[in-house]
């Protein structure tokens, strides 16, 4: 899975982000301008220690994104997700495949509408009441991302826990 933040703004949300991507074996995917630098403090401090263990890719913008990746809107691989409360169709009722991209925009604009209307089909939306302009980023990310993992059997991820000092009773 690979999610993608179109001109993220927030460091934090950004670290936070990035650690759900680590703890799922998902590939991050950040399209310039961002709004900090990947050194700042706040980014490091989200992403906790395992922010040198993430799968991360950096675009100059969204064309060379797509040049990179060998995302087509009408090839047969992998398909490209755009999160937006602007779409018609809510991310739980589509089909996830196990290397499908999701992305995201920034905080305070979202993804250019540029972007969505060339491919209005697979525009996702969270459902949440009217009166509320967006869900946190990073919850958002997650939201999707852990669906899209159900729905591939949330594959080579470790699905029962242990206890560290006492042991379950049968």
């Amino acid at each position: 899975m690979n999610i993608v933040l179109h001109q993220p703004e927030i460091p934090a949300n950004t670290g936070n982000i990035g650690r759900t991507c680590v703890a799922t074996g998902t590939s991050l995917h950040l399209i310039e301008p961002l709004g900090f630098h990947l050194d700042e403090k706040s980014v490091k401090r989200a992403g906790m220690d395992y922010w040198h263990l993430l799968d991360l890719h950096r675009y100059i913008n969204y064309e060379d994104f797509l040049n990179r990746t060998g995302l087509k809107k009408e090839s047969s691989g992998p398909v490209l997700w755009y999160a937006t409360t602007k779409a018609k169709k809510v991310y739980s009722e589509v089909e996830f495949g196990p290397d499908d991209y999701i992305m995201f925009g920034k905080e305070s604009a979202g993804i250019p509408e540029e972007i969505l209307v060339e491919d209005e089909e697979h525009c996702i939306r969270i459902p949440m009441l009217d009166d509320i302009r967006s869900l946190n980023l990073s919850n958002s990310v997650a939201i999707v991302l852990y669906e899209a993992l159900r729905q591939n059997d949330f594959k080579n991820m470790q699905l029962q826990g242990n206890l560290h000092r006492l042991e379950w009773k049968e």
